[in-house]
């Protein structure tokens, strides 16, 4: 009876060692030790399900910050400097990683300035749209002005001359079109008065009164 029962415990055992056994293979690609995270990636994507490779993936992830450059050697990201950096293996040396702590800060310093810069320049757009504005409400109040301030009135003299020179080009513009004798009778005295002069001279009464 002793016998048979180990045989049985014995018999169980082996078979699940045979059972385990394909899991403990898998398990094996993490020691391995992959050289990077390409090498680490290629392992990760013969896990058996979704979750474990999506698991084997971030650990890959954590454990190789470089990545493999075609022509060979390895590059780093920072994704806070939106900047790559050539490194020699997979990960920064100390070296290589205090060099691009050093140019994070130049790249806050960078950042400060262009930001005070920015600033500068929008109130200094500020002040000019507001420096317009000013000017165009001033041209518009002196443009208001302008329109209340009275003409100054007509004189009675220039009145009646223009009102002359209207009845003068009227009668013109009459003559022109009728062409009667009452227009032409003014031009004709003056022609006779004109003959006149030319062949007798002033006449007496003129002379008298001029002497």
């Amino acid at each position: 009876m002793i016998a048979s029962r180990l045989s049985a415990l014995l018999i169980a055992a082996l078979t699940g060692c045979m059972v385990l056994q394909p899991w403990r293979v898998h398990a094996q690609w993490w020691s391995l030790a992959p050289a990077d995270f390409e090498a680490c990636a290629d392992v990760a994507e013969k896990a058996p399900t979704k979750e474990e490779k999506t698991a084997a993936l971030t650990r890959c992830n954590a454990k190789f910050a470089g990545r493999r450059k075609p022509g060979g050697g390895y590059t780093y990201y920072d994704f806070m400097q939106n900047r790559s950096f050539d490194i020699a293996g997979p990960n920064p040396t100390p070296a290589e990683q205090k060099y691009i702590d050093e140019q994070y800060t130049l790249f806050l310093d960078r950042e400060r300035r262009n930001t005070i810069v920015q600033e500068l320049a929008a109130r200094q757009q500020q002040q000019e749209r507001q420096q317009q504005q000013r000017e165009q409400l001033q041209q518009a109040a002196f443009k208001s002005e302008a329109e209340k301030v009275p003409l100054p009135p007509v004189s009675p003299n220039r009145q009646a001359a223009a009102a002359a020179e209207q009845k003068a080009r009227a009668r013109a513009r009459a003559c022109a079109a009728r062409q009667t004798f009452s227009c032409e009778w003014p031009r004709l005295s003056e022609g006779i008065s004109n003959l006149k002069k030319a062949l007798f001279g002033a006449s007496p009464s003129k002379t008298a009164k001029r002497s």
